[in-house]
């Protein structure tokens, strides 16, 4: 939301009180907001500390649901929470080399323990699945090509990991090939510079759907 030069300066002039009154009123609505002013006011922990508590969670609930579902479009809604904690946390922290790399962690954990349920699955129950892995990757790509080259290395290991596991299960590799999403990029740790508009152009023409 865009505020006129006006209305800034209006909420500018206020008293002291009034602020203060507006701010609280604010923050009775607004968790997040709570949240975020916690974490940089309050919390004598660093992003660095929320990472590394959260990765050790990401592992230990991916094993969870992946026991707990009952087929893989099942493991797909359970995702969906472990995925929220991971949008929570960079929410609140701005922790964007962390949206990466948990988010990496999330999916070879999951790809490593669902090999069972994948074994139960045809590609057609798979499918809702797959494309989610899919299109996370996709993101997790656009990401890192934003970042500055220095820290491309730091995923190189766990995007490899998850170019394999990708390449490993027949059901969701089709699917990868299918959407145009090579796996030696991945491998080789060799994205695209034109990767935010490959995907554009790709969704575009109707996939990732």
């Amino acid at each position: 939301m865009k505020f006129s030069q006006e209305f800034k300066e209006a909420v500018l002039h206020l008293s002291e009180s009034e602020k203060d009154k507006l701010l609280i009123r604010l923050l009775k609505k607004d968790e997040n907001l709570v949240n975020r002013l916690y974490f940089e006011l309050i919390d004598d922990q660093t992003v660095d500390d929320h990472r590394l508590k959260l990765e050790t969670r990401v592992a230990e609930r991916a094993k969870e649901i992946t026991g707990y579902a009952k087929s893989l479009n099942h493991l797909k809604m359970l995702t969906r929470y472990l995925s929220g904690e991971i949008s929570e946390h960079v929410r609140i922290t701005k922790d964007r080399f962390g949206e990466v790399s948990l988010n990496i962690l999330m999916l070879n954990n999951l790809l490593q323990q669902s090999k069972k349920l994948y074994k139960q699955s045809n590609a057609r129950q798979a499918q809702k699945f797959n494309l989610y892995v899919i299109v996370r990757t996709y993101r997790i790509l656009i990401h890192i090509s934003k970042m500055h080259e220095d820290l491309h290395m730091e995923f190189e290991e766990g995007l490899a990991e998850l170019g394999e596991l990708i390449a490993e299960l027949p059901t969701l590799m089709h699917m990868a090939i299918q959407n145009g999403l090579d796996v030696n990029w991945l491998i080789q740790n060799q994205i695209p510079e034109d990767i935010a508009q490959y995907h554009k152009d790709l969704k575009a023409q109707g996939f990732l759907k």
